[in-house]
């Protein structure tokens, strides 16, 4: 059952229902939508609210960037998507919106203006503070019933994710309700062995999720690429050689061999390590096994001997999670190690991709359905897997046992 209410325990009839939704999406030079996967996972909870009056809010970007504008193309994109008019409103929470609720009948959905055109959405500040925002406070007596379906940015403790669960009874959409269940699923009841391939190159994130799930012996084994993997092969003492050493400790990482030291002393027989590496020698792939380093190129992909290795492992596991490519996959060179084991995980009985890179590879190679679960979070989908509390969530649990304590 969820630590959440669900559409399913909310009587959404005839209801003004505000649905916090992610369709932050890549912009291209004209100004057009790249990608539409955000919106498509939003679609079964706007289905569900059929019969009440869908009222949208979201996200496009933040101040400052190019891509920082408003949602009318997104209102375009997801009309077509759903099969009927999604009326954008150039308003967030005055007397545009209130005019739009008032005249909506049953079935219609609005999608207000990018809510981070509001400073208040990006305030810093304690939830009662949140909760006394124009955005809550009047949005708040437009609608009836508040639903979260937006996993992407359920990590960010924003005005539209964590205060309105104070003030109107909340729960969570389908998307965020498939999401918790799905990585719930693969730290505790999914099939074993479980397994674990992290890399990309955001390796903070990556060395807390294994820290945390060998400490809970949540999975059986870690199987590391890209830059993880080059600082846990750093960590264990082998030379990678100066270009790769160099990133690491260029990127901030440098503090993190003394951790993964710590990791494989305690672990070591639960964290695979590459056993060669691919060499980016000026745009062509030079196979090196690790007892041939250092070298003068840079480690851009695991070795053929590595993606073999870890082929088999992902193939024979009951559940597989991957976060992370394994190399530098946008260089058609170097993408072998990525692809390859993103066909042997999709043999496992279970799979989730995190969001971001690796979700747009395993796309790229038309293999993101036989995933079991492609999660729409990136940072979100680690920082759970890391243990880590998401504030969205957060704000739903804290939801329910308020009202069940009434």
């Amino acid at each position: 059952m969820p630590p959440f209410f669900t559409i399913d325990d909310l009587d959404t009839h005839g209801r003004v229902v505000l649905v916090r939704v992610d369709l932050n999406s890549p912009i291209g030079p004209n100004g057009e939508i790249l990608d539409d996967v955000r919106f498509r996972g939003h679609v079964p909870t706007i289905a569900a609210l059929e019969d009440a009056k869908t009222v949208l809010l979201a996200h496009q970007s933040r101040p400052g960037k190019r891509d920082f504008t408003t949602m009318e193309q997104h209102a375009e994109k997801l009309s077509s998507l759903i099969g009927k008019d999604v009326t954008y409103v150039d308003d967030i929470y005055g007397r545009n919106v209130r005019q739009s609720v008032k005249e909506m009948g049953i079935g219609d959905v609005v999608l207000l203006e990018n809510v981070r055109f509001s400073s208040e959405e990006m305030l810093t500040a304690p939830v009662e503070d949140l909760t006394k925002t124009h955005l809550v406070t009047q949005l708040s007596l437009l609608c009836d019933l508040y639903l979260n379906d937006a996993f992407g940015t359920a990590h960010r403790a924003q005005t539209s994710i964590v205060a309105f669960p104070r003030t109107l009874t909340s729960g969570a959409g389908k998307l965020m309700e498939r999401e918790v269940d799905m990585l719930t699923k693969a730290l505790t009841t999914s099939p074993r062995p479980r397994l674990f391939m992290l890399g990309g190159t955001k390796a903070d994130d990556s060395i807390k999720v294994i820290e945390h799930v060998l400490s809970k012996g949540s999975v059986d084994k870690v199987l590391v690429t890209g830059l993880v993997a080059n600082i846990f092969l750093a960590a264990s003492g082998v030379d990678i050689g100066p270009p790769s050493l160099d990133y690491i400790k260029s990127s901030g990482y440098g503090n993190y061999l003394e951790i993964c030291k710590r990791l494989l002393d305690k672990y070591d027989s639960k964290i695979v390590t590459p056993l060669d590496v691919a060499l980016n020698d000026n745009g062509k792939r030079l196979e090196t096994p690790i007892s041939a380093l250092p070298k003068a190129y840079p480690i851009h992909d695991i070795g053929i001997e590595t993606i073999v290795a870890y082929s088999a492992e992902l193939k024979a596991a009951g559940t597989v999670v991957i976060n992370g490519p394994a190399g530098v996959f946008e260089q058609k060179a170097f993408a072998l190690g990525t692809n390859e084991t993103l066909q042997a995980a999709a043999q496992a009985k279970f799979s989730i991709l995190g969001g971001g890179h690796i979700a747009a590879a395993a796309r790229n190679i038309g293999i993101d359905k036989r995933i079991t679960h492609v999660s729409t979070g990136g940072k979100a989908c680690i920082d759970f897997l890391a243990g880590d509390i998401l504030p969205g969530v957060q704000a739903l649990i804290d939801a329910k046992d308020r009202q069940e304590a009434c």
